[in-house]
């Protein structure tokens, strides 16, 4: 068996060698540099491994259970995380990820002790040995590895993380496969690598729970604004990835000439890029300053008009087959031929997570594609050209004949509204025709989407048909123009 503690101490004798001050780092040579950022490396998985432990053994003598006379509350805490953040000067991510890698640890090698004593018990039979190996959580392989220095406690959290939990399509033998191939080249990965790398598992184990966590993702999101004592206004929040790959786009076209972004040929927006660069306020400030100035300009904007010019690029990236196949609201659709095929998803460009089938037919609504085909090397041999949108008159014209978001009994003003195709560009060959658009808010652009509301027109008069499962006849509602003097 292996001697942690005399590995630990091997470690940690090893770090000291390299010196007790910064001088003594600055006069490393570049391979002692190397060397030495690998021992540190090894010495602080070595002791993560152990504070796992003691979290997770604070976490046990701290269940809620126990009241007052759990260890965290004893000492004034009201929960084991809030009691380790305290005592080691900690984020509270941080001790979360320690209390639950350490609890999945625990409870692993409670299990696997409990079949070594089966195993070892001439009393036992085979049905209860392998009652107890059944108990052996499917995330023991990760605890092991820990254990044996192999894996950090930051990539056991994000391979915890990333695949998840047993459910209703996900089994635990699923995971447990997924999780040996992850393990096998976990350790040429960082944990962030890793993380992702775990969520596209899930997500190809489980197409269908896509749609739940990115509603799950929207939400959660949240936005905080207030003041502080000196009279400062602090901003703190979480946006789902659709959201926030917009903004970071707003920000990345703003701040990209101080963060080594692109080259402008045109002179007017290559002299913008060098007045940037040569702004005397920090990249925060710019930030922090554009963000006063969009509000500014969205507050004084007319509410009756609708925007439809230039947007920061976000591109949503889907295959033609997953667009053709894909069958909106529906885990999986059957084929000619048979079998089954995943529901179809797309993935935001830059953004680990997937997008679902309803996403993407809501932002094919409001801004178009282009068709990108590549070869069997993956080689490009063609690419298409945008679909045609809705113009910015178009879009003026439906502000003016629709009063804001159609949706029955909502008051958004057009300024706060997208344009949304009745007959959608791929699925329904439909046209970027006035009649065949309406504005509808982001709220309830999402909710015709992911709930599978419809609308429909005759004539000039709008239709909106609710899915069987709010109304099973589906009994249409009209949409009249919130513009009742038109």
């Amino acid at each position: 068996m292996i001697d942690l503690a005399d590995d630990l101490r091997q470690a940690a004798d090893a770090v000291a060698l390299l010196g007790s001050s910064s001088a003594d780092y600055e006069a490393l040579a570049d391979a002692a540099v190397l060397s030495g950022q690998k021992q540190i490396a090894a010495a602080r998985r070595l002791l993560d491994t152990r504070a796992a432990w003691m979290a997770g053994t604070i976490a046990r003598r701290s269940r809620p259970e126990l009241g007052h006379s759990g260890l965290a509350a004893q000492q004034g805490f009201l929960s084991p995380e809030a009691l380790i953040q305290k005592w080691t000067g900690s984020s509270k991510g941080n001790a979360y990820k320690m209390v639950a890698v350490g609890t999945m640890m625990a409870d692993a090698e409670a299990a696997e002790k409990q079949v070594e004593a089966a195993l070892s018990s001439p009393d036992r039979d085979a049905a209860e040995v392998a009652e107890f190996e059944a108990k052996v959580p499917w995330q023991a392989p990760i605890a092991r590895a820990v254990t044996a220095g192999t894996l950090s406690v930051d990539a056991a959290e994000s391979i915890r993380a990333g695949l998840g939990q047993i459910d209703a399509s996900v089994t635990a033998e699923k995971l447990a496969v997924a999780l040996e191939a992850l393990l096998a080249e976990a350790s040429s990965l960082n944990a962030d690598q890793v993380f992702k790398r775990a969520r596209r598992m899930r997500d190809q184990l489980d197409e269908a729970g896509i749609a739940a966590r990115e509603k799950q993702a929207y939400d959660d999101r949240y936005l905080r604004v207030y003041r502080l004592g000196n009279g400062n206004v602090r901003l703190s929040g979480l946006f789902a990835p659709e959201d926030g790959e917009f903004m970071l786009s707003t920000f990345d076209s703003i701040t990209g000439p101080r963060r080594g972004g692109v080259r402008f040929v045109d002179a007017q927006r290559a002299a913008w890029a060098k007045k940037m660069q040569d702004d005397p306020r920090t990249t925060e400030q710019i930030a922090a300053d554009s963000l006063v100035q969009l509000l500014k300009i969205a507050g004084e904007a007319d509410p009756g008009r609708v925007f439809g010019g230039r947007r920061p690029s976000v591109r949503v990236i889907v295959t033609e087959k997953a667009l053709k196949t894909g069958q909106a609201g529906q885990a999986e659709q059957v084929n000619e031929h048979g079998p089954a095929e995943p529901a179809a998803h797309g993935q935001i460009e830059g953004n680990p997570l997937p997008i679902s089938q309803e996403t993407i037919d809501r932002l094919l609504c409001d801004t178009g594609t282009r068709g990108i085909k590549f070869d069997d090397n993956g080689q490009i041999i063609n690419v298409g050209r945008d679909e045609r949108l809705f113009t910015e008159k178009q879009r003026a014209a439906m502000a003016v004949r629709d009063g804001g978001c159609l949706w029955i009994d909502c008051d958004r003003s057009p300024a706060w509204s997208e344009a949304h195709h009745i007959n959608e560009w791929l699925k329904g060959n439909g046209y970027t025709d006035l009649a065949d658009g309406v504005l509808l808010c982001h709220p309830h652009h999402l909710l015709l989407h992911n709930q599978h509301w419809t609308i429909s027109r005759t004539g000039t008069q709008h239709w909106l048909r609710p899915p069987v499962e709010v109304d099973p006849k589906q009994t249409l509602i009209a949409l009249p123009s919130k513009r009742a003097n038109l």
